[in-house]
């Protein structure tokens, strides 16, 4: 008898909790029995399995919330996606316990950690990856150019814009840092006949990397380094471009100042650099679940605090884009590949693994399209380049 009066109480607190999520209507459903959320007609069932006690939501409302869905304590009847895009504009009125959570939002950033954390997400398998990025294995914001533009266009068309913007001549040499599987580098070096440099921490990226420099017969223009970007200025080398993909959200926001420093001390003088990253209107700690689950260590910077640090490089803002809008686009094509490959990636992992991931894209779609992360590229100069195109030729 008293645990069903605990269960009722955890119950109706759970319910309370859920009912300031309210932008959105939709149903919570617990045991059979049904709570309208928000005034309209529903847009999507939660459907509980079993009660996530308060104490839980408080501490985090991301991991409470994810877990559940990861272990199947909670179904979504709808589209994942929709029902995300609904929910997760309120993400101001989720619930983080900093303090108790510490150590998971605020990680070492030491070379050795930052490593290990890198390593746990990009090194889940390149069988696994291949299953629903394109065939460049671009794994980072496409653009599209066209609305009947495929991924694999898409991924083309960033490729060759940031190429573009970088104004490359026949014979400079192109540092790409965390350049991924390399398709960027090997584009920028067939097109453009650069010398190119990249460097990533992912040994499965640099094994594939190594693999394509090698079938395309590009061993004397496009080399690949295992390395960490703070170990950049003691090779003496200088670059007349730079350009990082996705790859300053991993430094941590007390390193960012160096990450910027060291890609200033390999630039040649009006050389220029591109920073293609996720960005945030405003400065915080980032999502715990995320942190937990997905990137640990993840850090997403504001695009103020990039801007401030390249100031006290020297570095001369020529441009600055925001392709929100086209990481949104970009995640659905993910999330619909994923799906399309869900019998594969049960071979490979477990089901907690497939609803994680499943959740990951889905979440990620959503809170680009409801503008609570962005995607920004900078486009900088070393110092004042006064021969730099004064018209946007791109």
């Amino acid at each position: 008898m008293l645990s069903k009066i605990n269960e009722k109480l955890e119950e109706a607190s759970m319910v309370q909790f859920m009912g300031k999520f309210d932008k959105n209507p939709f149903l919570l459903r617990f045991k059979g029995r049904e709570y309208p959320i928000g005034a309209g007609v529903p847009r999507f069932v939660v459907d509980f399995k079993e009660v996530i006690p308060v104490s839980e939501l408080l501490n985090s409302t991301s991991i409470a919330l994810g877990e559940a869905y990861m272990d199947g304590k909670i179904e979504i009847e709808g589209n994942l996606y929709e029902a995300l895009d609904a929910f997760l504009g309120q993400m101001g009125k989720f619930s983080t316990d900093e303090t108790a959570l510490k150590k998971l939002i605020h990680t070492s950033l030491s070379k050795k950690n930052q490593e290990k954390e890198v390593t746990s997400h990009y090194d889940i398998g390149n069988d696994f990856y291949k299953l629903w990025l394109d065939e460049t294995l671009s794994y980072s914001c496409a653009y599209f150019k066209n609305p009947e533009d495929t991924l694999y266009q898409a991924q083309v068309n960033k490729a060759d814009y940031i190429l573009q913007k970088l104004n490359l001549k026949e014979g400079m040499s192109l540092l790409d840092i965390g350049c991924g599987w390399g398709y960027l580098l090997i584009e920028a070096v067939k097109k453009y006949k650069v010398k190119g440099t990249g460097i990533t921490l992912s040994q499965e990226q640099y094994k594939e990397f190594q693999k394509r420099i090698l079938e395309e017969g590009l061993e004397d223009d496009l080399t690949v380094e295992l390395m960490d970007y703070r170990d950049l200025p003691k090779k003496g080398k200088q670059y007349d471009r730079v350009v990082s993909v996705g790859m300053v959200e991993h430094v941590g926001r007390e390193n960012y100042q160096l990450f910027i420093d060291s890609v200033s001390q390999v630039m040649k003088d009006g050389g220029a650099f591109l920073l293609h990253f996720i960005s945030a209107l405003k400065e915080h700690p980032g999502d715990a679940w995320i942190k937990k689950y997905i990137f640990p260590g993840g850090v997403v910077p504001s695009l103020r605090e990039m801007i401030h640090a390249m100031a006290e490089d020297d570095f001369h803002v020529m441009d600055v884009e925001n392709l929100r809008l086209h990481y949104n686009k970009t995640l659905l094509c993910w999330e619909k590949n994923y799906r399309e490959s869900l019998e594969q990636v049960r071979k490979m992992f477990d089901e907690r693994f497939v609803r994680m991931w499943d959740l990951y894209l889905s979440a990620c779609a959503a809170t680009f399209h409801n503008g609570i992360i962005d995607l920004h590229q900078i486009l900088v100069t070393k110092g004042v380049n006064n021969g730099w195109p004064m018209v946007r030729w791109y």
